[in-house]
């Protein structure tokens, strides 16, 4: 399989401060440089939104896991209470 690579790609994971610093050459014809920088200006905005998204859910899962460890500890410390007949 053949990978296309350009001299001007981005190297590295992109993020919104590399894609909102990124500026692309003015001589191409067809481009207005206040569409592309627009374009660019959206797309930072957007992965930004997106990884902050990401993270919401990841500290959510989180916390939902811990709530399920310390529910199943606790039930299980009731469980062998009662089996031992210890009294909370």
């Amino acid at each position: 399989m053949t990978v296309y690579r350009s001299r001007h790609a981005l190297r590295g994971p992109l993020t919104p401060d590399r894609i909102a610093a990124l500026r692309l050459p003015t001589a191409r014809r067809g481009y207005r440089t206040e569409d592309v920088d627009a374009l660019l200006h959206r797309l930072a905005f957007e992965l930004h939104r997106m990884i902050r998204e990401r993270d919401e859910a990841y500290a959510e899962a989180q916390r939902v896991k811990d709530a399920l460890r310390a529910w199943q500890a606790d039930r299980a410390r009731r469980d062998a209470d009662r089996r031992t007949g210890a009294r909370p």
